[in-house]
């Protein structure tokens, strides 16, 4: 009870340490997921209703890449990154834009495959009115995001959580370094092996806020849908 309301009691006094972790976390989860929706909600959505090969092919290959192990993805990061890798001169790693790179990288594919499979289904809806317009496709795209609203915010939120809770890929591309890189997820690692139990736990009271907020903004979404 002691470490509880001691952690509580650092979340009410806006503890600077705290405060700094959580702007470091909002910085790049908020980028990482945004700019993950902003790429794979298209490539899903033509997935979703072009009937090619290639693109049954390029399905398998992103459902594969959706189970990519987070620690893989980190580790090609930082080989990419790294002073010996062909991107050292960009110097990203331990960055905020490095780790979000490696948060796109993971996201994406998770976007895609929640896109396509509700594309699947809403296009045969839409298929005579879209053919019968002869537009062109990227104004079928546009229409279909119209018509996809709910859709998009549940699938927002789901790459929203999924960079929030990260911790593989950004502990070995950001470092964890205080007041830089550190993250609520690498941050509750860190602070318990320190044995700073009080930290800890709050670092750990804010992330289940933030996914309870999360899963109740989604769950309205499903009803309204």
């Amino acid at each position: 009870m002691k470490i509880l309301s001691e952690a509580i009691s650092l979340i009410i006094n806006l503890d600077r340490a705290l405060v700094d972790i959580l702007v470091v976390t909002f910085k790049m989860s908020i980028s990482s997921s945004i700019i993950s929706l902003i790429l794979g909600v298209p490539i899903g959505i033509i997935y979703g209703y072009k009937d090619y090969k290639v693109s049954k092919i390029l399905i398998v290959i992103n459902r594969t890449l959706m189970g990519m192990p987070p620690v893989v993805c980190g580790l090609l990061c930082y080989l990419l990154f790294s002073g010996v890798g062909p991107l050292r001169h960009l110097r990203l790693l331990y960055t905020i834009p490095g780790m979000v790179i490696a948060q796109v990288l993971l996201i994406t594919p998770i976007v895609i495959g929640t896109m396509e499979p509700f594309v699947e289904k809403l296009y045969p809806v839409m298929a005579d009115t879209l053919n019968g317009m002869k537009i062109s496709e990227m104004k079928k795209v546009s229409l279909i995001v119209s018509e996809s609203k709910y859709e998009l915010v549940s699938i927002y939120l789901i790459a929203f959580s999924r960079a929030i809770a990260e911790v593989g890929a950004v502990s070995m591309v950001g470092g964890a370094i205080i007041f830089k890189t550190n993250v609520m997820t690498t941050a509750i690692m860190n602070y318990t092996n320190m044995g700073d139990f009080n930290m800890a736990m709050a670092l750990g009271i804010v992330l289940l806020m933030i996914s309870f907020l999360v899963n109740v903004i989604a769950t309205i979404m499903q009803f309204r849908r």
